[in-house]
C-alpha cells in the first residue's frame, strides 16, 4: 500500500510542519470518516461514530479540535474524552461498540511531535487495506454535508473510571497486590490520572512520579524511555518494584529492588514461562530487534517463535494469523490477547506482577533463565526515502562487522517508521566487537547518507 503518510504507527511528524498541521489533520479527519461512511456493512441511516483521545502534549488541543471538525464535515459523530493511555481508546471503542477509536500522541517522542493512530470497532489497530483507503481519499477535494448531515460531538466525563476498571479486571480476583510497594511512573503523559489509581486500588502502596503534565514535560526525563528517575526513585522509596510507561501508556519497563532494569523481552518471558506452567503456550511472536537469547529460551521451553516486522501493529498480526496470544517488542509493547487487543503498560504490569505473585518469586528469579546478548543500536538521521540497499559501501561495511561476529551474533539494518532514521543494530559477543561494529557501520550510512 502507498505509505505517502502513514507509517508503522499511524501518521507522525512535527507539529507545525506537515503532515502535522492543522489544515491536515482536518482533511485527516474527512478523509477517514468518508471511508467510515461508506463502510458497505454499515447500518443503513446510523451514523459512524468515533472516540477520539489524546496524551497530554499541548498541541493535541489543536488537532483534537480538527480531526473534530473534520469528522463532523463527513457525517461521522465524535465523542471526545481527553487524555487517555492509547490501549484505553481501544479498549472503550470495543466496549462502547463504535465505528472506530482514534488516539493523538506521539507515544515516547517529545512534545514538539504528535500523531494521529486508529484503532477499529474491535479494537485492533487499523488493518493496512483502511489506512489505504483513507490515503486514497486524502488526494480528494474536501468537501462539507449540509447542517442536517453534520456529526454531532460530546463529551464523555467517566471515560478513565471505565478504564481503571478495565486494567484492573485483568488482574486476577483472588489476588492482591497489599503489603507491596510501587513507583508509577507515568511520564507526564496520558496515564497521569489513571496509572496510580489501578495499582492503588489493587491494594499497592503507590508512589507516583511523572504525573504533573504541563503540556511540554512528557517523556522529559522521564518514563520507559528515560528510566533512571524512576530507579533512583525506587531506591529511595524502598519500593519492591518500579512500573515506567511511555507518553501514551502502551509501553511498559520495569526495575527491582536493586534498580536493575528488566526491558520488553525480560518482562514477556517473565509473563511466557509463568503462563507455560499454567497452560499450553501454542508460541511467541518477536520482532526483528527481539534479543536472539529470547528467541533461544524460548525455544528451550518447547514452545514455537517466530519473528514480524518492527512494530507492535506486525506483532498483533502475527499472532492473530498463527492463532497465539503473546508477543511482544524489546521497547516494551507486551501483548496478551486473553487481556487485551493491543500492547497496554498498565495491563502488561498487571501480568508481570500476576506472576510474582503467583509464583512467590522475585522477577529476578523469573527471568533467571534467560541470557540477553548485548545489543548496540545506532540511529543514524538520514534522508526521507534514503534506500540503504543501493550503497555498496553500508553493505561492506555490514559484512565486515558479520565476519568479526564469527556466527556469535547478527546485524541488523532498518528505517525507522515514524522519524527520519536508519536504525543500526548489532547483537552479539564480545561485546567490543559490536560496539565497533555498530559505529564502524553507522559511519559507513553517514557518508553515503551525506549526514
Amino acid at each position: 500500500m502507498s505509505r505517502k503518510y502513514f507509517g508503522t504507527d499511524g501518521v507522525r511528524g512535527t507539529v507545525g510542519q506537515a503532515p502535522m498541521t492543522a489544515d491536515f489533520v482536518l482533511r485527516l479527519g474527512y478523509s477517514a470518516g468518508m471511508v467510515l461512511a461508506g463502510l458497505p456493512n454499515r447500518i443503513a441511516g446510523v451514523r459512524p461514530t468515533v472516540l477520539i483521545g489524546k496524551d497530554t502534549r499541548i498541541s493535541g488541543y489543536m488537532l483534537e479540535a480538527a480531526l473534530e471538525a473534520g469528522f463532523s464535515a463527513a457525517g461521522v459523530d465524535v465523542l471526545l474524552c481527553g487524555p487517555l493511555p492509547t490501549p484505553g481508546v481501544a479498549y472503550l471503542t470495543r466496549a462502547l461498540r463504535l465505528s472506530a477509536g482514534v488516539v493523538i500522541s506521539a507515544s515516547h517522542n517529545s512534545y514538539e511531535d504528535n500523531g494521529i493512530k486508529f484503532f477499529s470497532g474491535d479494537g485492533f489497530k487499523l488493518p493496512d487495506a483502511f489506512e489505504s483507503s483513507i490515503e486514497n481519499a486524502l488526494e480528494f477535494t474536501m468537501g462539507c454535508n449540509s447542517a442536517a448531515q453534520l456529526g454531532r460531538a460530546r463529551r464523555i466525563d467517566d471515560a478513565a473510571g471505565r478504564y481503571i476498571e478495565f486494567c484492573k479486571s485483568t488482574f486476577p480476583f483472588d489476588l492482591d497486590l497489599k503489603g507491596m510497594k510501587l513507583v508509577v511512573d507515568c511520564a507526564h503523559g496520558a496515564a497521569y490520572h489513571v496509572g496510580p489509581h489501578v495499582f492503588h486500588e489493587l491494594g499497592a502502596d503507590v508512589v507516583s512520579i511523572g504525573v504533573a503534565p504541563d503540556g511540554m514535560n512528557i517523556n522529559d526525563k522521564v518514563g520507559a524511555t528515560a528510566p533512571a528517575r524512576l530507579v533512583e526513585e525506587v531506591k529511595h522509596s524502598k519500593a519492591d518494584y518500579g512500573i515506567a510507561l511511555d507518553g501514551d501508556a502502551d509501553r511498559l519497563v520495569m526495575v527491582d529492588s536493586s534498580g536493575k532494569i528488566y526491558d520488553g523481552d525480560e518482562l514477556l518471558y517473565a509473563v511466557v514461562k509463568h503462563r507455560a506452567q499454567q497452560e499450553k503456550v501454542a508460541g511467541v511472536a518477536g520482532t526483528l530487534m527481539t534479543n536472539l537469547g529470547l528467541e533461544q529460551a524460548i525455544g528451550a521451553m518447547g514452545i514455537p517463535f517466530d519473528r514480524a516486522r518492527v512494530g507492535d501493529r506486525y506483532v498483533l498480526e502475527m499472532l492473530r494469523e498463527k492463532g497465539w496470544l503473546y508477543g511482544g517488542e524489546n521497547s516494551g509493547h507486551i501483548l496478551c490477547l486473553d487481556k487485551h487487543t493491543t500492547g497496554d503498560g498498565i495491563v502488561s504490569a498487571l501480568q508481570v506482577l500476576t506472576a510474582v505473585r503467583q509464583s512467590g518469586r522475585s522477577l529476578a528469579e523469573l527471568t533467571a533463565g534467560l541470557s540477553l546478548y548485548p545489543q548496540v543500536l545506532v540511529n543514524v538521521k538520514v534522508g526521507r526515502g534514503f534506500d540503504w540497499n543501493n550503497h555498496a559501501s553500508i553493505q561492506s561495511a555490514s559484512d565486515e562487522v558479520m565476519r568479526a561476529l564469527d556466527g556469535r551474533g547478527r546485524v541488523l539494518l532498518r528505517p525507522s517508521g515514524t522519524e527520519p532514521l536508519l536504525r543500526v543494530m548489532v547483537e552479539g559477543e564480545p561485546r567490543a566487537v559490536i560496539e565497533k561494529g555498530a559505529q564502524a557501520i553507522a559511519d559507513a550510512v553517514r557518508q553515503a547518507a551525506g549526514t
